[in-house]
């Protein structure tokens, strides 16, 4: 294959499919900054969302359609014209609309999901995809649980699809249940049997339940596969999807063995996952490839002798190429506006002017009471900041803690849409008595899944940075935030996680969310 042939097309999905994970719900304002650092990591098409899910994925995809310049914006729809149409309404305003329209595949999926016989779904394939691309120049189909599909059934789709007019044709293993041999000879096998398969390019989208989404769309690539749909730290539906960190720098890293280039800057990676990691409010694991806190740390002996030698005994890549920065301690309390700017943007943050005067705020009462501020630091609190909270906010505490049990409480003052209220409750201990307090006046259906703490860095004087899961009515979120008090980085992550259950019962979605 040539150079050009070796191009793989990047499609991310950590707006539709990843925002499907537990707790990932997003806010338009967050969805608007991962697009935009999306679009600057250098991605081809972003899936904005599922505009006829609810009203607020339409106006997500619509707005991330206006606001993006180079970047081709996607939404998902079901196989009738009724999703169709909502998602060409939503795509209309952008330069390189997308629409992606699947429908199920497989023996079970027809059978005891969509109750149809094989023949309705090849009508249904032919209409919707036919109606798709009269209203819009690029059309995206999929064959939903289509490793689990008959291979006979499924070229027959895909011919179908692609007579129809899609341009792009997805084969998702919908459920993470392909290996790496079985989904190459499938992408083969499509590859050689569908007569009009040179009109489309086709396309992988792995789920992660066995831990392979990876290793299955780089099979799918070496058999064929131009495009990869993908999330940032590979979140998504159960077990996520495979990862965009990895995939680029499996390409990048192995160029003998995956001849295959992006469009993605992969210095811009680290930057990503630290964004999309703080407005979903999900962590990363510490030894999660390419982003993980461990992914270049060394700890045994052996191995740090050999770091001095030579870095390359023990790193096949440098942290400076996804991003990474070496900590430092030259950010105090004497630091001005123009050092703290040059240091977001050596660590990866473009922000506003607004966002930088709240950060900048921010980072200075940090300095007044920590004695050293690391880079780790400084990311904490930026990242802080991208956690929208829109309906709840917390304006002042005072908590109590001794060892007679009775007088474990905490008093709050909260703004609840413009209104200040006090709250008060008893607990048995300080963060118990802040999270009844919260839950009684703003919540009180929400249950308590996980409370988790970890310090941001070294010391007594450490920022303690909270992840909260509140699960209410079916609907799971997670909260995080940062502060040097951990009472109060744990009120405000429990107020972050209440905030994104109101912005859940917003959006609760009347379709089924899958592909």
């Amino acid at each position: 294959m040539n150079q050009e042939n070796n191009r793989v097309i990047i499609f991310d999905t950590t707006l539709r499919d990843g925002e499907q994970s537990p707790g990932a719900s997003m806010t338009l304002t967050e969805k608007l900054r991962v697009a935009e650092m999306l679009e600057n990591l250098g991605v081809d098409v972003i899936e904005a969302g599922f505009a006829i899910a609810s009203n607020g994925d339409f106006e997500a995809v619509r707005e991330v359609a206006r606001l993006m310049e180079k970047t081709s914006v996607c939404s998902l729809a079901r196989a009738s014209r009724k999703d169709i149409d909502r998602a060409w309404e939503a795509l209309r305003d952008a330069k390189r609309p997308r629409i992606h329209t699947f429908i199920s595949t497989s023996p079970l999926h027809m059978k005891y999901k969509l109750q149809m016989e094989p023949e309705q779904v090849l009508e249904a394939i032919a209409d919707s995809v036919s109606h798709a691309r009269s209203v819009c120049p690029d059309v995206e189909w999929s064959c939903e649980d289509g490793t689990r599909t008959e291979h006979d059934f499924l070229c027959q789709s895909i011919e179908v699809a692609i007579n129809a007019g899609a341009t792009t044709i997805n084969v998702p293993d919908t459920v993470g249940y392909t290996v790496p041999e079985e989904y190459f000879s499938l992408i083969k096998m499509i590859h050689d049997r569908v007569p009009n398969i040179d009109k489309a390019v086709i396309s992988t989208h792995c789920h992660n339940d066995l831990g392979l989404g990876v290793a299955n769309s780089i099979a799918g690539v070496k058999a064929g596969a131009r495009q990869i749909e993908c999330t940032i730290n590979g979140i998504g539906e159960r077990a996520g999807n495979a990862a965009l960190e990895e995939v680029v720098m499996a390409f990048k890293t192995r160029q003998d063995e995956l001849p295959y280039t992006t469009g993605v800057v992969s210095e811009h990676i680290t930057p990503a996952s630290r964004l999309v990691s703080a407005v979903t409010g999900l962590t990363v694991q510490n030894n999660k490839a390419i982003v993980g806190a461990n992914a270049f740390a060394h700890e045994s002996g052996i191995h740090q002798d050999g770091m001095l030698k030579n870095a390359q005994t023990y790193e096949i890549m440098t942290p400076e190429s996804v991003g990474l920065k070496k900590s430092t301690l030259v950010m105090g309390k004497h630091s001005g506006r123009h050092a703290f700017r040059e240091k977001l943007k050596d660590l990866g943050y473009e922000v506003g002017d607004n966002q930088f005067l709240d950060a900048f705020n921010r980072f200075k009462d940090l300095a007044d009471k920590k004695k050293d501020v690391f880079d780790e630091d400084i990311i904490a609190l930026v990242d802080d900041g991208f956690r929208v909270n829109e309906h709840i906010r917390l304006l002042s505490w005072d908590i109590s803690c001794n060892s007679n049990e009775a007088h474990n409480a905490a008093t709050l003052e909260l703004e609840i849409d413009g209104d200040v209220v006090t709250v008060s409750a008893d607990g048995d201990g300080p963060v118990d008595a802040i999270f009844k307090a919260i839950k009684s006046n703003c919540a009180p259906n929400a249950h308590l899944q996980l409370y988790q703490v970890h310090a941001v860095t070294g010391g007594t004087d450490a920022q303690a940075e909270v992840t909260v899961r509140l699960e209410e009515d079916g609907k799971t979120v997670n909260g995080m935030a940062a502060h040097l008090d951990t009472m109060v980085a744990s009120a405000k992550a429990y107020i972050n996680a209440v905030n994104k259950l109101v912005t859940k019962r917003e959006k609760t979605a009347p379709a089924e969310l899958s592909a």
